[in-house]
């Protein structure tokens, strides 16, 4: 039976008044075709499902330009689920899609951080990518622990924020908030590709950071037991 993953999207569109946003295209483009070629079967939610609001496509990628022009593909991210829509038993993996978006909705969704609270109980797996982790900062553990508590943890960083002179528009800092969540917060160079799996836990820093996030879950997932 193949590996189950659930990607999840943000529904927010407005970054703050500055300019639409949503959720970044390569962050899911690349780790969708990581999964698919080995194996793994994909599904989609966003926060209040429906068509999520897409941010940074880039049709000069092949890998974007793939899940553009697949208008079977294209029509379930149109249509996609909520949290409470789906059984946590289903899923081996949940990965939560970057964009400045997901630091508005994710964060506050009750229902996204008992489902993925749940997967990772039952024995699967997190990911997030580069704001993706905004999803993780409020997820408690059945003993009442964040779930990032003591782990080591990338994000997009603080410097990255500043670099895209987006500090003052964003609702939180993201790696300090993981900080003060207990994390071990690490870090590569600014827009560089950095990485941390920390058992069951998986995360990027930033759009460079999918494809070998993605890459460096295929085989701790296939290693879990089924």
């Amino acid at each position: 039976m193949s590996r189950k993953v659930l990607f999840v999207l943000t529904s927010h569109n407005d970054l703050g008044g500055v300019r639409p946003t949503g959720f970044y295209l390569s962050e899911l483009a690349h780790p969708y075709h990581v999964f698919t070629r080995a194996g793994f079967d994909a599904d989609f939610i966003s926060v209040q499902g429906g068509q999520p609001p897409m941010d940074g496509a880039d049709p000069s990628d092949p890998e974007q330009k793939a899940v553009l022009d697949d208008a079977a593909l294209m029509a379930r991210l149109s249509a996609t689920r909520r949290a409470a829509d789906v059984n946590a038993d289903d899923y081996d993996l949940i990965f939560y899609v970057g964009g400045h978006g997901t630091m508005w909705d994710f964060p506050d969704d009750q229902d996204l951080a008992s489902l993925a609270s749940r997967i990772y109980e039952r024995g699967g797996m997190v990911a997030a990518v580069c704001h993706g982790p905004a999803g993780l900062v409020n997820i408690r553990l059945s003993d009442g622990q964040y779930l990032v508590s003591g782990k080591r943890v990338a994000a997009f960083t603080n410097d990255e924020e500043r670099a895209v002179s987006l500090s003052d528009v964003v609702p939180f800092h993201l790696e300090t908030r993981l900080i003060e969540r207990g994390a071990h917060h690490t870090k590569g160079g600014n827009f560089e590709p950095h990485v941390e799996i920390d058992g069951r836990l998986a995360t990027g820093q930033n759009p460079a950071s999918a494809r070998p996030l993605a890459e460096a879950i295929v085989p701790v997932l296939n290693a879990l037991p089924r």
